[in-house]
């Protein structure tokens, strides 16, 4: 298990950066000009430049990649000092499941909708990257989770997310029947449209929808929150980030498990989703005037006055 907490705020300087890698939203063509100029400013500072080949593939009208080195994410992650996430919130998630093991940096700039985790601006990308390279970006740690599919005493499935684990009724829209269980100890059974397990950097995604709280990273905790309970007095409750989870399908017409709303997995009466930490943490670099309420405050539209008619 890694001991390192999901809640480190650190605005110390580290080594500058040499290599890093570029990843946009896979079939978007607008990012391809967001990409160009990261690469070719980049470049006239001395850095390596690495590019992500599902995103050059996907922009090869708009980027001319002679000029660049492309791989896969298990060879970005060998090489690459930091990774800069251009898109939104699901790009972001992807690229965290995909270099978490390789602990690689990841900043992000907001070409989706909403952004609770690519927090840079297009606007901003280019000014930004002075403090960026002189090592003035904040370190956040966020923990991620790790998800087995248990099927006959086996583990079929396993995956990584980084905001959540949704077991729910799947496409059919029948509620499921499930057993809770935390640490081996029975909590209880449950017919809902699903439940939630999220981070706290997931509590701002799928679960907030669902009613549950907002968790701040230094939470060190995983929410659990029911889909539509059948029983309106199951609420959602909090536990430690060290305790282990387990959901039992007990009775199911059709139910999935989902990782990051990304990922999705068909299960079957009697399997078992086991939840635990992971021993991936993923750091996210915030430019130095990044506030975590100031965000929400941002996104959420807190304090805004009705607008007069």
């Amino acid at each position: 298990m890694n001991n390192e907490s999901p809640d480190v705020l650190d605005s110390s300087a580290a080594p500058p950066p040499q290599t890093i890698a570029l990843v946009g939203k896979y079939h978007n063509p607008d990012i391809a000009e967001s990409i160009r100029l990261l690469a070719s400013n980049l470049h006239q500072r001395g850095m390596t430049v690495l590019i992500e080949e599902e995103t050059a593939r996907n922009m090869a009208t708009g980027l001319d990649l002679r000029n660049w080195a492309t791989g896969n994410f298990p060879w970005l992650g060998a090489h690459a000092d930091l990774a800069i996430v251009v898109g939104g919130d699901g790009t972001m998630l992807n690229a965290a499941r995909e270099l978490a093991r390789y602990r690689v940096p990841l900043v992000g700039v907001n070409r989706g909708r909403l952004g609770f985790l690519t927090d840079v601006s297009r606007d901003e990308m280019l000014t930004c990257l002075d403090d960026l390279l002189d090592g003035k970006f904040i370190h956040e740690n966020r923990m991620l989770l790790d998800a087995e599919i248990i099927r006959d005493a086996r583990v079929v499935a396993d995956n990584l997310a980084l905001n959540d684990v949704v077991v729910d009724k799947g496409a059919i829209g029948r509620m499921i029947e499930f057993e809770l269980s935390i640490d081996g100890e029975f909590i209880y059974r449950l017919r809902a449209d699903g439940l939630i397990a999220a981070t706290s950097t997931g509590s701002t995604a799928y679960a907030l929808s669902a009613n549950g709280p907002i968790l701040h990273p230094q939470v060190a905790a995983i929410a659990l929150v029911p889909l539509c309970p059948h029983a309106l007095t199951n609420r959602p409750i909090l536990v430690g980030d060290r305790n282990e989870i387990e959901i039992r399908i007990v009775h199911a017409t059709d139910s999935r498990a989902h990782f990051d709303g990304q990922v999705t997995i068909d299960l079957r009466n009697g399997d078992s989703v086991r939840i635990r930490r992971s021993e991936y943490s993923i750091c996210l670099l915030h430019p130095p005037s990044y506030s975590y309420f100031s965000m929400l405050r941002q996104k959420l539209h807190w304090s805004e006055r009705p607008k007069e008619h």
